[in-house]
C-alpha cells in the first residue's frame, strides 16, 4: 500500500498547484496599488477587468483573483492578477466599484473609478495601431502600461509587476 501512496503524493500535490490560491499580500499579484476619495458609507468595494480587445470584444471581469477590500480604511491598498492570455489583442483598465448589489460584477450605474494606466496586451510583438485611448504604440509580447498622463510604455507581468496602479475617485 506504501507505493501506492508514493505515487499519488506528485499527483496529489499537482491538482493542489492548479487551484485557487489563498489571499496574498498586494505585492503579490500582478497589479497592485491603492483605492481611495469618496465612497460613501460602507461600500462594498471590488475590482474588475474593463476593456475591449480585437475584434470588438468587451470585457468586464470582477472574478480575477485579487485582494478582498476591508470595511474600514481609505485609501485601501489592493493586489489584482491579470489573465495570461485576455485576447489577441485587447486595451484594458482596472476598475474599482461599489458592487451595490452585492453580485460580484461591475454593473452600469454602479460608482466606479479608474485611472490614467491603460493596460496594452499583444500576442506579439511590434506596433500596434493607435486606438481611441492609445496612440500607436510598439508593444512588446504580452501585457504593456501605456501611461497616458507621462505618454510612456512599459512591460508588465510577467516580466515586471505592475506597482503604484492607483485609482482615486
Amino acid at each position: 500500500m506504501r507505493p501506492l501512496a508514493l505515487l499519488l503524493l506528485p499527483l496529489t500535490l499537482g491538482l493542489a498547484a492548479c487551484g485557487p490560491r489563498g489571499v496574498q499580500a498586494p505585492e503579490a499579484y500582478d497589479v497592485s496599488g491603492t483605492v481611495s476619495g469618496d465612497w460613501g458609507t460602507g461600500p462594498m468595494l471590488r475590482l474588475a477587468l474593463v476593456g475591449s480587445g480585437f475584434p470588438s470584444v468587451v470585457t468586464n471581469e470582477s472574478g480575477r483573483a485579487q485582494t478582498p477590500f476591508p470595511a474600514n480604511g481609505n485609501p485601501w491598498t489592493f493586489g489584482f492578477d491579470l489573465p495570461n492570455i485576455p485576447g489577441v489583442f485587447g486595451v484594458y483598465q482596472i476598475v474599482a466599484y461599489n458592487d451595490a448589489n452585492n453580485n460580484a460584477q461591475y454593473d452600469i450605474g454602479e460608482s466606479f473609478a479608474r485611472n490614467s494606466q491603460w493596460l496594452v496586451y499583444s500576442s506579439v510583438g511590434g506596433n500596434v495601431p493607435a486606438t481611441q485611448v492609445t496612440p500607436e504604440l510598439n508593444v512588446e509580447q504580452g501585457w504593456n502600461v501605456y501611461d497616458r498622463r507621462a505618454g510612456t510604455l512599459r512591460p508588465g507581468p510577467p516580466s515586471e509587476k505592475i506597482t503604484g496602479y492607483d485609482i482615486s475617485r
